[in-house]
């Protein structure tokens, strides 16, 4: 491998430190660095580096960089659909659950040369919203989540195909990937899944009810999801926590597993239980560590 194309999160703490010196490791490695040239300004130094549009440089790369955090990666992988290339995410931001390198094991690039590194094939949902006079499209590597604003319930239903799946009130429901198990479906109170599952699961936000749990669905059904809430009490649509799509009560919402994937590039085989371990249960952690005996 020695074909790249960075893609930095500017926004981010370090991303232009880092940035940049993951590109002088790669040009020593012998690497080929690319970038949009919307980043030249940051790279004027290194004269190496080559610029053009980065849909046009994804599809030629063997792997792209997002340096920032997990949203950086989430941005890139889908600006990525159509491309071959591998994905790396290099964190430096607060989680990057889902990176592969922290901003201080830049070190380990050298990998990409010699072809030590694990490959994670993920699957992406992609939605339509049904309306009268068009159709929206979404497309997410994380989940699709349906929610109102304030804390207010909602009535809404769930359909599997042409089944009935259930009729609800709650604050929301998302509709997650695998990938996405270790997102909002977590905090929502949804289970962990390894990232090269395929299947939809589904979680409720906040329901009125004793009993309702998350769902694990088959990637080969399609989920249709309805409501009936006051047309003056906003309901939104958003993929991967991209900008809300107002969510009328005449639309219907069909999710279904995307034909496209991407493959995330990781250090160790074990990277998704190291993330688990040292990244989510941090605070577990934090307190055992730190509690003082009471008599």
């Amino acid at each position: 491998m020695h074909n790249f194309v960075i893609y930095p999160n500017f926004q981010k703490p370090n991303a232009l430190t880092c940035a940049i010196e993951a590109c002088v490791r790669l040009h020593r490695l012998g690497g080929k660095i690319r970038t949009d040239r919307s980043h030249q300004k940051y790279f004027s130094s290194l004269e190496y580096v080559e610029y053009g549009d980065f849909s046009v440089l994804a599809q030629e790369a063997e792997a792209v960089i997002a340096i920032g955090g997990d949203g950086t990666l989430l941005r890139c992988a889908k600006e990525m659909i159509g491309s071959r290339a591998l994905l790396l995410g290099v964190n430096t931001g607060h989680m990057g659950f889902m990176t592969g390198l922290e901003a201080t094991q830049l070190n380990e690039l050298e990998n990409l040369f010699c072809g030590e590194y694990f490959r994670s094939r993920r699957m992406l949902l992609e939605a339509v919203l049904k309306q009268e006079e068009r159709n929206l499209h979404f497309l997410a590597l994380n989940d699709i989540v349906v929610s109102g604003f304030y804390g207010k319930v909602f009535p809404f239903s769930v359909m599997a195909n042409e089944s009935l799946i259930g009729q609800y009130r709650a604050d929301g429901i998302v509709c997650s990937t695998p990938t996405g198990s270790t997102a909002y479906a977590l905090s929502a109170g949804g289970p962990l899944m390894e990232p090269e599952l395929s299947c939809i699961e589904l979680t409720l936000i906040c329901p009125h009810s004793l009993f309702n749990r998350p769902l694990l669905l088959s990637a080969e059904r399609t989920v249709t999801i309805r409501h009936t809430a006051d047309p003056e009490r906003p309901i939104y649509i958003s993929a991967d926590g991209e900008h809300p799509v107002l969510f009328q009560p005449e639309d219907s919402l069909e999710i279904r597993k995307s034909g496209h994937t991407v493959t995330i590039i990781g250090m160790r085989e074990s990277g998704f239980f190291d993330s688990v371990n040292q990244k989510l249960m941090q605070s577990i952690k934090g307190f055992s560590e730190n509690k003082t005996e009471i008599y």
